[in-house]
């Protein structure tokens, strides 16, 4: 029993993802201090979403970015989003800062996206 709590707890300890992420497929922007660059949105959660761009970054930096989803009249703002990690011409963002509103947007995106998953 007790090996069996230890790989438990092990598995939870991994996963280090705070919010369920969503596939997506959307045109993105991001530009902070003295680089500006566009790519495609991967994927997408409550707090933060993975990006491929042609344009390198470096962990740490902090964009503002903007994601062009479907269905949106505006595209949903990002005040501020700090780069986490980096791999090849990916890099996960998590989101640090945005208005009420855009974090009102943001939440119905990813219940849509969930649905659309269900379905």
């Amino acid at each position: 029993m007790a090996v069996k709590a230890q790989a438990l707890k092990k598995d939870r300890g991994t996963e280090k993802r705070l919010h369920p992420r969503f596939t997506a497929q959307f045109r993105s922007t991001f530009s902070g201090g003295q680089r500006e660059g566009q790519g495609k949105t991967l994927d997408l959660s409550d707090g933060g979403c993975r990006i491929e761009a042609d344009c390198p970054v470096v962990p740490n930096t902090a964009f503002e970015c903007r994601i062009y989803a479907p269905g949106l009249s505006w595209p949903l703002r990002i005040d501020e989003a700090q780069v986490r990690w980096v791999k090849g011409n990916t890099f996960g963002l998590e989101f640090k800062t945005m208005h009420p509103d855009e974090r009102v947007k943001l939440k119905q995106l990813i219940a849509d996206l969930k649905a659309d998953k269900m379905s």
